[in-house]
């Protein structure tokens, strides 16, 4: 990482979603970040993104720490559930 700039990290499944978020925190980075979007298809990636939390992708981590954006929880069984899932119609 250089100096003076922060370092953000995108976790991406390779989705369009993905990638305008992706598309998103580079424009609004500009030359004061350095973005590296990672591949949580592989393993590696996938482990560190459980260390930063991250449950639902796409997310941003911002010098070490999930954005308060991406700290959703994700599906959940509860949710799901309630909203109807599993129940004949």
């Amino acid at each position: 990482m250089t100096a003076n700039k922060r370092k953000v990290e995108v976790f991406s499944a390779g989705c369009p979603a993905c990638a305008e978020t992706a598309n998103l925190v580079q424009r609004i980075g500009g030359s004061s970040c350095e973005v590296e979007v990672l591949d949580m298809n592989k393993p590696d990636v996938a482990a560190k993104a459980r260390q930063y939390g991250v449950k639902t992708v796409p997310a941003v981590v911002i010098n070490g720490k999930l954005a308060g954006c991406c700290t959703g929880e994700g599906p959940n069984e509860a949710a799901l559930r309630s909203a109807g899932l599993g129940v004949t119609m």
